[in-house]
């Protein structure tokens, strides 16, 4: 029974972490139609997007059938509830992505208000943190999952160093206002990425050690 219960947990576990590598691969495409203006992408990101939420609602079903048909015990269920928790934030990282992905086939009717370094630097940071997660879940490490906390912080500072920016444009050119606020979006939503991120990372404590309370920033 013993033997069971593990297997179905790995296979969890696999495709929780198969999900976030989904959404993981779903960044580089987001940062071509944004970018790059490779606008004929944007279908990628939506047909992986879908993936996502398949995956979603399988793994849900499958944490669900695990708590009934094995009764875990404490390590156990918070694994299942690591999981379960954090189907949401893996979902909605994959919609933010999306979001991304269809300002910036928007943006790319018209000419570019800037160059978007900070733009692309998030999203670099946000595959970081991604892979770093990931790697953090599987083996079980809690100081890397508290090094993908610290890695948000970055990614919070270069949205504010976007808005502000942006918000020198609009003062500078009431015409730039509509193309700005539209930039703001991008990095709203990339910015809420990386709290999904985070928001998973400090669960990993509680499920490794049983201990609760969030990672140290």
């Amino acid at each position: 029974m013993r033997e069971a219960l593990e297997h179905d947990l790995r296979a969890v576990l696999n495709g929780a972490l198969n999900m976030l590598g989904t959404v993981e691969s779903m960044f580089p495409i987001a940062a071509d139609v944004l970018l790059h203006e490779k606008t004929e992408r944007l279908a990628d990101v939506r047909a992986l997007d879908l993936q996502v939420d398949a995956q979603e609602a399988q793994i849900e079903a499958e944490c669900l059938r695990i708590i009934a048909l094995h009764q875990p015990v404490a390590r156990d269920l918070r694994l299942v509830a690591l999981i379960l928790k954090s189907l949401s934030d893996i979902e909605r990282m994959g919609d933010y992505v999306v979001h991304v992905a269809e300002d910036g086939e928007e943006l790319a009717q018209a000419p570019a208000l800037k160059r978007y370094v900070n733009l692309a630097r998030m999203m670099e940071r946000l595959n970081e943190m991604s892979q770093n997660l990931r790697t953090a879940i599987a083996d079980r490490d809690v100081t890397r999952a508290e090094s993908t906390v610290q890695m948000d912080d970055e990614v919070d500072d270069l949205y504010d160093q976007i808005q502000r920016e942006l918000v020198t444009y609009m003062l500078e050119d009431p015409r730039n206002i509509s193309k700005a606020l539209m930039l703001m979006r991008v990095g709203r939503s990339l910015e809420r990425i990386g709290d999904h991120m985070e928001n998973i990372a400090e669960r990993v404590r509680y499920w490794v050690t049983g201990e609760r309370g969030e990672l140290v920033h």
